[in-house]
């Protein structure tokens, strides 16, 4: 089925953002890369914001494929794990992870950023927030979190995955992969205690 200019658009700026997330969108390289006039893309996204919140709003209710929350035959706390370990793919080690950093630093660090480029971020981080919540909101529906405020936790899982992704840019060794995996296992498990706490 071909896609309308809209849905071409929308597919490559949600393609380069998902390549880079620091990506700008500019209308000129979206442009290119959905093989529309800046003309077309300006009719349908007048601004870059507008483009980028449109792009932002229709992957929150994209699903991955393969999620791991929903393998029930996993415990809850494993498929925490997992699904944190899905975000910390996306980044990679090494190399990998050190051009992740050195594009975020560039973009938002090293000089101020721009309006647009503070909106990108933002947006991206929301995204990331609301990613974490639709997991956690699974895990209370079944009963294993308990009552709390969701954004809360989710922010508390990704400061943790943050943390570990630096490190995956730092040298390091082997064993430093299987403190991430306890890491990781010991986030999972404060937030699934959280009624106990203010997490």
């Amino acid at each position: 089925m071909p896609h309308n200019t809209r849905d071409k658009i929308l597919i490559a700026a949600a393609t380069m953002l998902g390549e880079d997330p620091t990506a700008r969108l500019s209308v000129r390289a979206v442009a290119a890369r959905a093989g529309v006039s800046t003309g077309s893309l300006r009719h349908f996204f007048p601004t870059q914001r507008e483009l980028l919140d449109t792009v932002v709003a229709g992957i929150y209710d994209v699903d991955l494929p393969d999620d791991p929350m929903q393998d029930t035959a996993r415990t809850p706390d494993k498929r925490l794990v997992a699904c944190l370990r899905l975000l910390m793919a996306q980044v990679g080690t090494g190399d990998q992870a050190r051009d992740h950093w050195r594009a975020q630093y560039d973009a938002y660090i090293a000089s101020p950023p721009s309006e647009g480029a503070t909106h990108a971020f933002l947006s991206l981080e929301r995204l990331a927030v609301h990613r974490v919540e639709k997991w956690l909101a699974v895990l209370r529906e079944e009963g294993a979190l308990a009552p709390g405020v969701l954004e809360h936790q989710a922010r508390f899982l990704l400061t943790v995955v943050n943390g570990l992704l630096t490190e995956r840019a730092l040298p390091g060794d082997q064993a430093r992969l299987e403190l991430e995996a306890h890491t990781l296992a010991t986030a999972a498990s404060a937030v699934l205690r959280s009624a106990s706490g203010p997490v």
